[in-house]
């Protein structure tokens, strides 16, 4: 054989290979589909177990650190302290849908040994794929601007740093992460999880203290309802803030680093493992955004608040949010907050570190040493967090909170609808497909999305225009261009949705000597080294060891 068979007999480093003999090797029981060595990956057992979870557990908990992050913090707050329990919906559907979707990232690279960043390179042409990234980019910033934002908050609360002093501070705290993670990344994500924890318990204390109205909250929980265009914005916020987009990309590159059975049924275990893994993590990410939402809720809700409290709540965000714990923890509420906010936006730096690093490896085949892409994302998200607080306080950067999330939100159909259409694809998934109850679901979903951030833009753009005091021929003018913006965005999600898959990206299964090159196609070079990026660049990403880059390549 010529072409890229040449180059993967050559090569000295494992690679993505499958061929008519597959080079002599035996392709029995417990075969992965990649093979690496010297690489810390967990492997799985061929023998069927339960006890396998064990060894799943792990990417689905650190995809659910985004879904407590500042961000749904503020989403959260605001949520409760304005419109109480109505829009606990929101936060039910939008866990739901994330436990699907989250589930089908996995799949994805279960199934096809590569994930999401690197299908779409694979899939779409040059120029579609280099927008994709771009956006797929700006996610990755938008969610970093709670993280900067809340680490802000956290210092002013600790230590009475202004904001803006905070803001800068953040860019340090990137460094002293990476630094910490040469002692391992999984004891410095139970450090995090643990400290998270502290305010989830907080929260639910208070909720005990606090006693919510069981029948109002049933009622927002399974009542849909948006009064006015304000809650339809949060809305979109809390939306933003549950599915988020860079985390379909972590989601799928995270399962492989594990060594999966390439065995039919050892792919469905898989699957059906971080399933559950996916439900346990998300499931307690739910349980602490309807806490802080029925906290807030039931605090700024009550009728015998001092004039003080009730300011806070007219205009509340995450550097006046410790009020709400006073009934658990006294003068020690404003310090206990700080530190799980500082510990909340710094273990989200570790999923937006990772998501940038899979993006940039997958989109561009491009891989940065870890504290420069870190910093360069960090540094896109102070930017505008600084101008906004020094220009408006500690208010507006609470804002800029709800923008950035709304953004998310925005963004989520670009990188949700290629998932559904390469794990809706046979050529890509063979039997593992979604089945239609699935697809229904899913597709559903993903219009919801679309409906609801389309209407939230057509009524706000409507009421800016009418309202802003501009000229008739400006409004003219700021009509079209407003309106044709809408139109590239519903027109370019259509594409994606009408557009169909021509790569084929066959899963390898134990005894298949017919299978191809999973996701090459030979027709051009760089197509076609797709099919060859070696693993240990998801394994060493997400299981930092003091490696050179040279060991790397």
């Amino acid at each position: 054989m010529s072409g890229p068979m040449q180059r993967s007999s050559n090569s000295s480093q494992p690679q993505f290979i499958t061929s008519v003999e597959r080079n002599n090797q035996s392709n029995g029981p417990g075969t992965p589909l990649i093979d690496s060595i010297d690489v810390d990956q967990i492997v799985i057992p061929e023998k069927n177990s339960w006890k396998n979870l064990f060894s799943y557990i792990g990417p689905g908990f650190l995809v659910s650190i985004a879904y407590i992050d500042p961000g749904n913090f503020e989403t959260d707050l605001q949520a409760g302290a304005q419109y109480k329990y109505e829009l606990l919906w929101i936060i039910l559907i939008a866990s739901c849908a994330a436990l699907i979707i989250q589930s089908l990232a996995a799949r994805l690279g279960v199934v096809t040994g590569k994930h999401l960043a690197e299908h779409c390179r694979a899939e779409y042409p040059k120029a579609t794929n280099f927008i994709l990234w771009i956006l797929a980019e700006l996610a990755v910033v938008a969610c970093d601007i709670p993280e900067v934002i809340g680490t802000a908050f956290a210092l002013n609360m600790l230590f009475k740093i202004p904001v803006w002093c905070g803001v800068l501070i953040t860019g340090l705290s990137t460094l002293m992460l990476l630094l910490l993670q040469q002692y391992g990344v999984r004891k410095l994500e139970f450090l995090i999880a643990f400290l998270v924890s502290l305010i989830a318990t907080c929260f639910l204390v208070e909720l005990g203290y606090s006693k919510p109205n069981s029948s109002e909250v049933a009622r927002g929980l399974f009542v849909p309802e948006l009064k006015g265009n304000g809650a339809t914005g949060l809305a979109i916020s809390l939306l933003g803030a549950m599915v988020m987009p860079h985390n379909l990309f972590l989601h799928s590159a995270l399962v492989l680093s594990r060594k999966v059975p390439r065995s039919v049924h050892g792919i469905k275990e898989a699957c059906r493992f971080y399933m559950i893994e996916s439900a346990f993590a998300l499931t307690i990410a739910f349980l602490i955004n309807i806490s802080i939402i029925s906290v807030s809720g039931s605090v700024c809700g009550s009728d015998n608040l001092n004039p003080e409290d009730q300011m806070n709540c007219s205009d509340l965000d995450l550097n006046k949010a410790s009020f709400l714990l006073k009934n658990v923890l006294g003068n020690w509420s404003s310090k206990l907050f700080a530190v799980a906010l500082l510990a909340s936006g710094q273990s989200s730096t570790i999923t937006g570190t990772y998501a940038g690093q899979y993006v940039m490896q997958g989109f561009l085949d491009l891989r940065m040493t870890p504290w420069i892409r870190n910093l360069l994302t960090r540094s896109l998200a102070i930017l505008p967090s600084l101008i906004v607080s020094i220009i408006g306080g500690s208010s507006a950067a609470g804002k800029l909170i709800i923008i950035a999330s709304m953004i998310l939100s925005f963004e989520l159909p670009f990188a949700l609808v290629p998932l559904l259409k390469f794990t809706s694809s046979r050529t890509k998934m063979g039997q593992h497909t979604n089945s239609k109850s699935i697809s229904v679901i899913t597709w559903g979903i993903g219009s919801f999305i679309v409906v609801i951030n389309t209407y939230f833009l057509i009524t706000s753009f409507i009421k800016l225009l009418l309202h802003n005091g501009l000229s008739t021929v400006s409004q003219v003018f700021s009509g079209i261009f407003g309106f044709l913006g809408m139109l590239i965005y519903m027109a370019a999600i259509l594409y994606l949705v009408f557009r169909k898959n021509n790569t084929a990206t066959l899963p390898l299964l134990e005894g298949d000597s017919t299978v191809r090159i999973a996701g090459c196609n030979t027709d051009t070079e760089g197509e076609g080294s797709l099919g060859y990026l070696p693993r240990e660049d998801i394994s060493s990403m997400q299981l930092p060891q003091q490696r050179s880059a040279s060991d790397l390549d």
